[in-house]
């Protein structure tokens, strides 16, 4: 086993990198590309590319902290209404109008 680690683990970090180097110049060419004539914004350099690569990756995606097998927050909520009776889910439905204040008043219909 220990043989089989020798391998991986190299080829993994080499990997790794090869991918952040093959992403921040396609953020940096596509960036020095299309906005500095669209926008007139500045070019920006490969790590800048990176910076902007990995603050995508945080903002969009997250820190990927969490396992890929266990479900998040949508995938909870998704099992959790796929398991309601249609009663149970009219009135969650009710329950998120009164406490956000979204949807049809409770006293009117939808038609109107």
């Amino acid at each position: 086993m220990r043989k089989k680690w020798i391998f991986i683990v190299p080829l993994a970090i080499l990997g790794m990198a090869l991918f952040a180097f093959i992403g921040g110049e396609l953020v940096m060419h596509l960036w020095n590309w299309l906005l500095p004539s669209l926008f007139g914004w500045r070019h920006v350099t490969f790590w800048q590319a990176l910076g902007l690569l990995t603050l995508c990756r945080i903002l969009f995606v997250g820190f990927g902290w969490h396992g890929s097998s266990r479900p998040g927050f949508r995938g909870r909520m998704r099992d959790r209404c796929r398991n309601m009776t249609p009663e149970e889910r009219e009135r969650f439905r009710q329950r998120m109008r009164e406490r956000f204040g979204f949807g049809p008043p409770s006293g009117e219909s939808k038609a109107s």
